[in-house]
């Protein structure tokens, strides 16, 4: 049934996906609000704030849904009676407040989702004591970098287990039939009270100060009506979105207020707009204000109120309703019926889940697999941002005079109003594009449509800059990231090859095009000189570095960058292989092959300069950043990273099919290496005489001797091995830091396994040491690539040292069973990524419910950065699901377009059928 859904969604325009998990959960210090003078998002829109102010960008909440334009939004608050404020959105810790930049400090579990959220689950650990606000902040403060974080495990607060467990789950019994249940379980030794208020309101967008182009023209509103004996209920009418009908099961009173900001109380000397605010209903419920809420049972904002004594082990469940057919329902809006969609579709989400889990995936690692997913789809949000009239309200934007220059200036033309796969929805909540491409991987498993969309989306006019820049992040638009959109292109266009035996070609005709102008920006402005080597910043690496790469240098001059230059070599690479696929169709685009193939060619030779001015240390075997100073000599930054690693990446095989299909610009090929030979003299030897196995070719910055070295350090685990997958510094620089002096100061990189001892980049990640997810895909891509063209031909020590010897279809799988293995239980029954927390390694409340972490203890695989970004980490269950399937010989033999068979569950690798999977070769 899942399967049908998303089916009609896409071909018969059902809206199965135009409700779901589409809230923020955290839109307090985002960009978007900050209307300060000084840009400081954090301290201008306060969580202290969030209650009583109306935001002009999103909203946010616990566990909340929103249809697609976020125009009403519903989420639960709590009270435990004792808190000085409701629970209305997860607390946190700012940049400036906590010793590793800002952190969630909630207990929260994505535990379950199908793709159209017909059927969502999530869980919220919610104390019974005071939550204590004051300490976290405080005893953070005091720490220093060097310092573990102060969690909320450490307050005490869950002590005897004095705390609520609240499972929220979803169900829809049509497009707009949601149906909502609560359970609240007291997991204390005591009776404990609780009240539990869903809510329902509008997102703002009638208010005076919202510029005349986003305001509404009318004002929705809810009212209470009585429908039957036994609910409470309030009729919702919204101009756009048509009338529905909240109702609640029960006799909790409903509480009525205007969601419009508490100016009096925020901004003492300004006037409210309404009688009735938004922290009206706060105030009722926690001092008993009753002047607060409106007697006449109306407004834009509404909050079932139900006061629960739940006793000790025991549970109690609320059950409400939203729902735009409340006729159709003929008055059982709560019945035996309620209970058998929520069976129905946890019954269906099973079976979707079956279908594309292979059956060789099973138990523990089948559920961290469902888990991830789950999180992925959670993780979606309604992302809101006109730049034209953002910048006017900050007299920032060029098109009008007396601008002055602020922040993201330059992106006038910008108009985001859509529902993103966000990084994590509380730390970052804004859409960061080299992220979102890894996120369409594990999103290609269960939606291959909104994946595809996700990419096609940043190319759109309103994100793609004019001049071909992709949008980083709200923080800095303009700020460079890694270019591997052509690559999640690519992977995306031959899943749906694989799924449907369809190829969308205007969907890739349209990609590449864009895609042609982001990487025309990235010549015209990451090639300083002209010679084929880039820079580009930080480039999504952070700290990596012995300097801020994207500031001016202390030394002055610049940086030749071996991660930017091995990017674009691996950009290069999928653009031929995109133009190879519309050259089949076109026979125009095979001037673009030999475009690329060109770019490639004159990239790697440039990048593998032998002697002192080239990246390649041949002393060392390893790749480096070359600095570049004024007087024109150049230096090599010898820090062993993971900048190091990625000229492994730029790694493709070309197979005998592809070549056969552009004869005129194989030709052409031919004619430049006839003239131009030294074109070939220091990347992997391919073409006639050097062709791998079943005549397959190869585009690879490394040769054989190269490639050896590299992966020699690589699979040390006294260098870059982790029991864990691969770090991001070698932990040679434990004993060794690099040390860098230059005018009387010390920069140095040590190897960091945990938290940065760095403010650089915010200090909230850190790339000296951990384990990130993103890199080692990239890797495991690339060894899947060298696979397909030595088979057997090529082995190494795997770890080296060992004296076990594999070939690299080995390699990869062992370090994607070390990456799995931070998730899944060891044999002594502990997750890696909970470190020695024994709650969550030993309580049966805790321990199988699994947080995707932003990155990775480089030494014992713990949890580190934010502790919700499945997005790029949910890859695992990519990782999870290719392991479970693939097969080394039939994988060698299919190349690219490996078959496996299909059981029942269509996932069984055992059994040859016509069934295409995509594997991270693409």
């Amino acid at each position: 049934m899942e399967k049908k859904r998303l089916t009609d969604s896409r071909e018969n325009k059902i809206p199965w996906k135009k409700w779901g998990p589409y809230l923020s959960e955290r839109q307090w210090g985002t960009v978007r609000e900050d209307y300060s003078k000084n840009g400081d998002a954090w301290n201008f829109f306060t969580h202290d704030h969030a209650r009583s102010r109306a935001y002009r960008w999103g909203e946010d909440g616990i566990a909340g849904i929103s249809d697609d334009k976020q125009q009403l939004c519903f989420a639960l608050a709590l009270w435990n009676g004792k808190d000085p404020i409701l629970k209305e959105r997860y607390f946190g810790l700012t940049n400036g407040e906590a010793n590793h930049g800002e952190d969630v400090k909630e207990y929260y579990f994505y535990l379950d989702s199908t793709p159209t959220h017909s059927y969502m689950k999530t869980l919220y650990k919610y104390p019974q004591a005071v939550y204590p606000y004051n300490d976290l902040v405080q005893t953070n403060s005091r720490r220093s970098r060097e310092e573990m974080e102060y969690e909320l495990l450490d307050t005490g607060v869950f002590n005897e287990d004095r705390y609520f467990d609240v499972f929220i789950e979803y169900a829809k019994a049509g497009p707009e039939d949601i149906l909502v249940k609560i359970t609240a379980i007291n997991r204390g030794p005591e009776t404990s009270k609780l009240h539990l208020l869903p809510t329902l309101w509008f997102r703002n967008d009638w208010s005076k100060w919202i510029a005349v182009s986003n305001r509404a023209a009318e004002k929705p509103a809810l009212k209470e009506i009585n429908i039957q004996p036994g609910i409470r209920s309030a009729a919702v009418s919204h101009p756009k979105l048509g009338d529905f009908i909240f109702a609640c099961e029960g006799d909790a009173p409903l509480l009525f207020t205007e969601n419009e900001t508490n100016h009096e109380k925020l901004f003492p000397g300004t006037l409210n707009e309404s009688k009735y605010v938004k922290d009206g209903i706060n105030d009722f419920v926690v001092f008993g204000t009753r002047h607060t809420v409106n007697p006449e049972k109306q407004g834009t904002k509404t909050s079932a109120h139900y006061q629960l004594e739940i006793g000790a082990g025991k549970a109690s469940v609320i059950r409400v309703r939203l729902t735009k057919n409340p006729y159709e329902l003929k008055g059982d809006f709560f019945g035996k019926a309620f209970e058998k969609v929520f069976a129905d579709r946890l019954k269906e989400a099973d079976e979707f889940y079956k279908s594309i889990t292979p059956s060789t995936v099973t138990g523990d690692k089948a559920s961290v697999m469902r888990q991830a997913l789950a999180g992925m789809l959670w993780s979606k949000q309604f992302f809101f941002f006109d730049g034209d009239n953002w910048l006017d309200e900050h007299n920032s934007n060029p098109l009008h005079s007396g601008y002055k220059t602020a922040r993201n200036s330059e992106w006038y033309h910008m108009l985001n109003e859509h529902i993103i796969s966000m990084p994590d929805k509380w730390e970052y909540p804004w859409y960061a594009a080299w992220d979102l491409a890894f996120h369409t991987l594990p999103l290609s498993i269960v939606d291959p449509d909104f994946a595809k969309d996700q990419m096609h989306l940043m190319l759109q006019g309103g994100y793609l800059h004019p001049n071909g820049q992709l949008p980083a992040y709200e923080w800095n638009f303009s700020d460079v990231n890694p270019p591997v959109h052509a690559w999640a292109t690519l992977f995306l266009h031959r899943t749906q090859q694989a799924i449907s035996g369809e190829t969308d070609m205007s969907f890739l005709r349209s990609a590449f095009n864009k895609l042609l102008l982001n990487f025309t920006w990235w010549v015209n402005r990451k090639d300083r000189l002209g010679k084929n080597v880039f820079e580009g910043g930080f480039l999504g690496l952070d700290n990596i570095g012995v300097f801020d790469r994207s500031a001016p240098l202390p030394t002055g001059g610049y940086l030749e960058q071996a991660d930017g230059t091995a990017w674009m070599s691996l950009f290069s690479q999928n653009m031929l292989e995109i133009a190879i696929e519309l050259a089949a169709q076109d026979p125009d685009y095979e001037e673009m092959v030999f475009k690329f193939i060109e770019h490639f060619y004159f990239i790697a030779n440039a990048m593998n300069r032998p002697g002192d001015e080239g990246m390649w240390d041949e002393e060392d075997g390893f790749y480096y950043d070359l600095l570049r100073l004024p007087d024109g000599s150049a230096k090599r930054l010898k820090v062993r990273s993971t900048v190091g690693l990625l000229p492994l990446c730029a790694t493709t095989v070309i197979e005998k099919s592809q070549r056969d299909s552009i004869p005129a610009a194989m030709a052409n090929i031919a004619d430049r290496m006839r003239r131009m030979p030294e074109l070939l003299k220091t990347i992997h030897p391919t073409g006639k005489g050097h062709l791998g196995v079943a005549e397959r070719g190869i585009l690879a910055l490394v040769n054989p001797e190269r490639l050896r070295r590299i992966l020699t350090k690589m699979l040390d685990e006294n260098e870059f091995l982790s029991p864990y997958g691969i770090r991001s510094v070698s932990k040679f620089h434990e004993d060794h830091p690099f040390v860098f002096y230059t005018q009387g100061q010390e920069f140095r990189v040590d190897y960091l396994p945990a938290e940065s001892n760095t403010g650089m980049f915010g200090g909230n990640s850190n790339w000296r040491g951990p384990i990130w997810f993103p890199v080692n895909v990239m890797i495991l891509r690339a060894l899947m690539n060298f696979y397909l063209y030595y088979g057997n031909n090529f082995k190494i020590e795997c770890p080296t040292g060992s004296g076990v010897m594999m070939n690299l279809f080995e390699v990869s799988t062992e370090i994607g069973q070390r990456l799995t293995s931070i998730f899944t239980r060891n044999e002594d029954g502990k997750r890696a990524v909970y470190g020695g927390i024994d709650k969550f390694q030993e309580d049966p409340n805790w321990r199988d419910y699994i947080l995707f972490y932003e990155y990775f203890h480089g030494d014992n695989g713990a949890g580190l950065g934010a502790s919700h970004q499945t997005g790029w980490t949910g890859v695992v269950a990519k990782i999870i699901q290719l392991n479970g399937l693939l097969n080394a010989e039939q994988y060698l033999e299919g190349g690219k377009q490996a078959t496996f068979a299909a059981t029942e569950s269509k996932t069984d690798p055992q059994q040859k059928t016509g069934k295409k999977l995509q594997t991270l070769s693409d």
